[in-house]
């Protein structure tokens, strides 16, 4: 009776321990950033897109879920230094040409599954929503944990066309030459949350 006592006990530890309760993670929002990188035949730019909202679901050190909003309204263009060309560029992003920022002010994505062997090295697949128009994405992620606070950076490229931003785009308009701008979008990722 007693060794069956201690085998139910272990069995019950076991279970405790593997179904450990998912935690949100409070999210930094000063720390963390989303950097965007475009590219076009002449040249590249890049700016910020604020974080208005985030969380990470964490469970036992690991991510298993969450969500992250970006205020589109208050991108920023950092690559350019002349204030009329900046200026232009930012309000030209904003505009239905891109992001319809008057329609649209946020973009979100929202992980559905957080696959890793070592608790470093992930796979995240999600759901990025930008302009209502919601697409699967998949992206790779390294995880660092120090104490109570936990680090998450990743990349996530997007081809811009698959959420109704076609403006020059070799694929839907001939004759761009120098002007066309590429299709994929680079979102370069960092979330700082404590545990």
């Amino acid at each position: 009776m007693k060794f069956i006592s201690t085998i139910a006990l272990a069995v019950g530890t076991f279970l405790a321990s593997a179904t450990a309760p998912i935690a949100p993670a409070t999210v930094n929002k000063t720390e963390s950033t989303v950097k965007w990188m475009a590219e076009k035949v002449t040249g590249k730019h890049w700016g910020y897109v604020p974080i208005s909202d985030a969380q990470l679901d964490v469970a036992n050190g690991k991510i298993t879920g969450g969500t992250f909003e970006m205020d589109m309204v208050n991108l920023t263009v950092e690559d350019l230094t002349d204030p009329k060309s900046k200026g232009n560029l930012t309000n030209h992003l904003k505009s239905d040409d891109f992001f319809s920022v008057e329609k649209f002010n946020k973009a979100t994505l929202k992980i559905k599954d957080a696959k890793t062997s070592n608790g470093t090295d992930y796979t995240i697949s999600g759901d990025l929503t930008i302009k209502g128009v919601t697409q699967p994405v998949s992206f790779p992620a390294k995880v660092s944990v120090a104490g109570k606070q936990l680090t998450a950076t990743g990349e996530i490229t997007f081809d811009r066309t698959k959420y109704d931003i076609k403006y020059r785009s070799s694929n839907y308009f001939e004759n761009l030459a120098d002007k066309a701008i590429y299709d994929d979008v680079k979102l370069e990722v960092k979330l700082v949350a404590t545990i």
